[in-house]
């Protein structure tokens, strides 16, 4: 088969790139697209780039009913810095590519054979291409097939010419035609007028709020929003999607909170993004990690993974910070005495943006002014949902409820 191979940020995704991807299939020149959201962009690090589950996810979901695409989370599996050539030995490698396939639903026999392999781009990426990190290596395992916009300003050909005499070698070129949609997705959040997207890409930023935490991203240190996002990587094959999106958006809203109350950014944001790290693990795992944590205080299966996931937290993620443990830890029972960085995530674990269990529009208008009144609220409404099932409050509950007046 021909393959067209299709990397970015897709931060997030838009028109423009699905016309890239449409044009390449619609030319004829490949067979099939793979679409690579990139897990850690060379050129976009830190602050610049949202955590790498919400630009995998939307994307997904963003060409769910598009013929002959597939999007693939290989870079997630891969150590250090996304650069392109890495992606390629990795993707191009004949056992990779054919159990990929497989995985699609593509016959045995097709996914076995040989294929020629394709990099979609723009053309103003040819500008810089010689630059790129081991680009000689890149042109030995693909054709760059560009895309042609009306209007295009770059001469493609003139531009493969002067590739060929900087590689000292002719360079396989192709190009083929899109239609022209002007869009650019840090235009798209730097205005947040989410127009000239796919609407699934529409429908997940609003469920997840995914670009509503500027305040976070600007005050929280290099270290930490670093940290964040590899942490997000690392998760990923940890925590199903649901999951793994709620702790995220927990994330960001405990550094939100966090930073309405004068409390530690860093440290909520942290906090909130491995709350539920061990969620997932098998119970004889959160049994055990919970028991070198805190002993026989947790016994019931469903507040195991909150001691269990500070064990995490600390032996997988190497948080030493004990504020942060501590908010972990007591983030489903609370305690008597919570920290105020313990009643943030407490809250933000409750009310994250993609919660609908119940009207939450009160408690979360509640929280941006005064913490321990929506804190309150959340405390009460959990302990009626025991109270009518008949379960008894934990005792670090009762403890929790009568610091904030409600026994």
């Amino acid at each position: 088969m021909r393959i067209g191979l299709y990397g970015g940020s897709f931060d997030p995704i838009h028109n423009g790139h699905l016309s890239i991807v449409r044009g390449a299939l619609k030319s004829g020149a490949v067979d099939l697209v793979i679409v690579i959201p990139t897990a850690r962009n060379p050129f976009k690090r830190g602050k610049n780039l949202s955590p790498a589950p919400y630009r995998f996810y939307m994307t997904k979901e963003a060409v769910e009913g598009e013929n002959k695409v597939i999007v693939s989370d290989c870079e997630f599996f891969m150590d250090g810095i996304s650069y392109t050539v890495n992606t390629l030995r990795h993707l191009t490698a004949k056992a990779t590519m054919t159990n990929l396939l497989k995985e699609e639903g593509i016959s045995d026999k097709k996914a076995a054979e040989a294929h020629d392999f394709f990099w979609l781009c723009g053309s103003d990426i040819l500008t810089s291409f010689d630059k790129w990190y081991k680009a000689d290596e890149i042109i030995s395992m693909v054709s760059l097939l560009v895309a042609s916009r009306p209007g295009e300003t770059i001469d493609i050909d003139s531009e493969r010419i002067r590739l060929g005499k900087a590689f000292g070698h002719e360079i396989p070129v192709l190009k083929f035609d899109i239609d022209g949609v002007e869009v650019s997705s840090s235009d798209l959040k730097r205005r947040k007028k989410f127009v000239d997207i796919p609407q699934e890409a529409k429908d997940f930023i609003k469920e997840h709020a995914l670009y509503s935490y500027s305040d976070v991203w600007e005050a929280v240190s290099d270290d930490a929003a670093n940290k964040v996002l590899d942490f997000a990587i690392e998760l990923y094959p940890i925590l199903k999607k649901k999951r793994l999106l709620h702790t995220i958006n927990t994330g960001l809203l405990s550094a939100h909170l966090a930073l309405n109350n004068n409390a530690d950014v860093d440290k909520a944001l942290i906090a909130g993004v491995l709350h539920d790290c061990a969620k997932e693990l098998s119970e004889e795992e959160q049994r055990d990690m919970a028991a070198r944590r805190s002993g026989d205080t947790f016994t019931d299966f469903k507040l195991l993974h909150s001691p269990a996931g500070a064990t995490m937290a600390k032996e997988k993620f190497g948080i030493e910070d004990e504020e942060i443990l501590n908010a972990i830890t007591y983030h489903t029972t609370g305690r008597g005495g919570m920290t105020t960085i313990d009643k943030i995530v407490y809250l933000a674990d409750k009310i994250e943006p993609a919660r609908t269990y119940t009207d939450l529009s009160l408690m979360r208008k509640t929280a941006e002014t005064d913490l321990d009144s929506a804190v309150r609220m959340c405390l009460k409404s959990v302990m009626g949902k025991f109270d009518k099932q008949g379960r008894k409050h934990h005792p670090l509950t009762n403890d929790f409820a009568r610091d904030m007046g409600l026994v």
